[in-house]
């Protein structure tokens, strides 16, 4: 990355904080044995493989059996999906409208294998009601998954209410003899300012990657309640509870142990300052005409703002803005190659101009009210000109 480009796209990746840089470093250097391995270096290696779980499961409130490593959240999805489709091959999969792509793609791998899946509608502001998730659920649903908070448009679920609503039809399939087992996974990628505490969430499978945590790319957990049971979809020598075979890596595990711990430590006072910049940028926004915001702006992640901006290409305005040296989106990274409209906006009810139309600005922990200003000032310039050139608008002067 250029050294002048100002970041707004933390949804998509973070840099790795620089403690969690130098926590991660003596693994590269000395400590790089197999933790697996039975000899002094392979037993030091597992101490610190184990230091980095127990530091996960305190984050979250969970017990160390129930945390599993992984290469990241996309993998951390696909084994709690894939893992609960092929234990009960007759389950049914459900899913919100407007999950991330691992998730939406994993449950259209398992309907071609067989498997019946539904989708839970959203509203207009991008949150799930009280009785959507009920109604998408039948007796032979074993998973559903929402979102703790959404890549796009950082709309925040209720996930407690939602978890007390899967408790109640468990409670009604116990009443009628039904034991097909009923569990809850959230992708809580993008929630690191979040409460994580799963016993309040009430959580069955909960997933994390170190990329979005400030952490390192190509590290991830799922949180596995005790109880549940999963296939392996991964297969070798049987680490990681017999769940995610393969020789761990161990650099990574630290660093997303201590990312997670740094990202906790402070996530109230931090998520406080992420909102007054994006508040600021949103009503500096509002003076062009034909700019709405896309989802809920109070149940929405601090550093999130995904606006609509009629009548200008969002590729076109992310073009100008990286050779102007502020780096933005339009969507999710993930789906940067595809040239369908966001899925996500298209849930919320918007067209697909609007959607063709739309940035993701992402503000982060390193982010500052002057970088912010200079961003809305180049917006204030641009869009005019893109209006222009698009055939929208007035001829700029």
């Amino acid at each position: 990355m250029p050294k002048t480009t100002i970041y707004f796209d933390y949804a998509a990746a973070m840099p790795p904080h620089p403690r969690v840089l130098k926590a991660m470093a003596p693994y590269f250097k000395s400590g790089w044995a197999n933790p697996s391995s039975l000899h002094a270096p392979g037993r030091a290696a597992h101490q610190a493989l184990e230091a980095a779980r127990a530091g996960v499961a305190k984050a979250l409130g969970a017990k160390p059996t129930e945390i599993i490593f992984t290469s990241g959240s996309t993998e951390a999805a696909n084994m709690a999906i894939q893992g609960v489709a092929k234990l009960r091959r007759s389950g049914r999969l459900v899913a919100s409208a407007i999950e991330h792509e691992a998730v939406l793609e994993c449950l259209t791998a398992m309907e071609g294998e067989g498997h019946q899946t539904g989708i839970i509608t959203v509203g207009e502001q991008g949150v799930i009601q009280a009785g959507q998730v009920t109604a998408a659920i039948d007796d032979l649903t074993t998973l559903v998954c929402v979102q703790y908070a959404n890549n796009e448009i950082g709309a925040i679920q209720p996930i407690a209410t939602i978890t007390a609503e899967i408790a109640a039809i468990r409670a009604d399939r116990e009443s009628r003899r039904i034991t097909t087992p009923l569990y809850l996974y959230c992708d809580a990628a993008q929630a690191g300012l979040l409460n994580l505490q799963v016993a309040r969430l009430g959580v069955d499978l909960l997933s994390l990657g170190g990329s979005k945590l400030y952490g390192p790319a190509g590290s991830g957990v799922l949180y596995v309640r005790t109880g549940v049971q999963l296939r392996p979809v991964v297969f070798g020598g049987g680490q990681e509870n017999g769940l995610h075979s393969g020789t761990a890596n161990l650099p990574g595990a630290v660093g997303l142990a201590t990312a997670l711990e740094i990202m906790q430590s402070d996530r109230a006072s931090e998520a406080k300052r992420q909102v007054v910049l994006r508040d600021g940028l949103w009503q500096a926004l509002q003076k062009l005409p034909g700019v709405t915001i896309n989802g809920s702006l109070k149940q929405r992640l601090a550093g999130n703002l995904n606006i609509t901006i009629e009548g200008a290409s969002g590729e076109t305005l992310v073009a100008h803005l990286d050779a102007a040296g502020l780096a933005v989106a339009t969507g999710s990274a993930c789906a940067a190659a595809n040239q369908d409209p966001s899925h996500v906006l298209m849930a919320l009810g918007r067209t697909r101009e609007q959607a063709s139309s739309s940035l993701r600005i992402t503000v982060g922990r390193p982010t500052t009210k002057t970088e912010v200003q200079q961003l809305h000032r180049a917006l204030i310039k641009l869009v005019p000109r893109v209006r222009e050139l698009s055939g929208h608008g007035r001829p700029v002067q």
